[in-house]
C-alpha cells in the first residue's frame, strides 16, 4: 500500500454553496476551517472537500467526447421519495431511465451524482 485515500475533491465556482447542497443531500457536517477558496464535509465517514476553481467549467452528460471521468453514488431507500428532495436543494435530473437501479442527476454546478436503489 502507497497511503489511505483522505478526500474526494471537487472544483466548483463558490465551495460553501456546493458544500451546503452536499451536506443537505447527504446529511453530512462541515469541518471547521474553510474559507472562500476550500470547504470540507464528512459524509458516512468520507471527507469530501470543495475547492475553488475560478476557471470552472461544468461537465457534460452524457460526454460527446469522452466519458463523464468520475461521479458520486448516493444510496436511498426509495427514489421516488428522495427525488423530489434532491430536486428542491438544486439538482437537476439528466437520465430517468436506464437498465438499472438508478437515475442520474447534476448538482448545481454540473457534477453528476446518482440515486441508486436496491430492487
Amino acid at each position: 500500500m502507497v497511503g489511505q485515500l483522505r478526500s474526494v475533491v471537487l472544483d466548483c465556482p463558490n465551495p460553501s454553496e456546493l458544500a451546503s447542497f452536499y451536506e443537505k443531500l447527504l446529511g453530512a457536517e462541515r469541518l471547521p476551517g474553510d474559507d472562500d477558496s476550500w470547504v470540507v464535509i464528512v459524509a458516512s465517514g468520507t471527507r469530501i472537500a470543495f475547492q475553488r476553481c475560478p476557471d470552472y467549467r461544468p461537465p457534460v452528460f452524457p460526454d460527446p467526447h469522452g466519458s463523464q471521468q468520475f461521479h458520486l453514488d448516493v444510496l436511498v431507500e426509495d427514489v421516488e421519495e428522495a427525488e423530489p428532495k434532491a430536486l428542491a436543494l438544486g439538482a437537476r435530473l439528466v437520465q430517468k431511465d436506464t437498465d438499472d437501479d438508478f437515475r442520474v442527476y447534476a448538482d448545481p454546478v454540473g457534477h453528476t451524482f446518482c440515486l441508486m436503489w436496491l430492487p
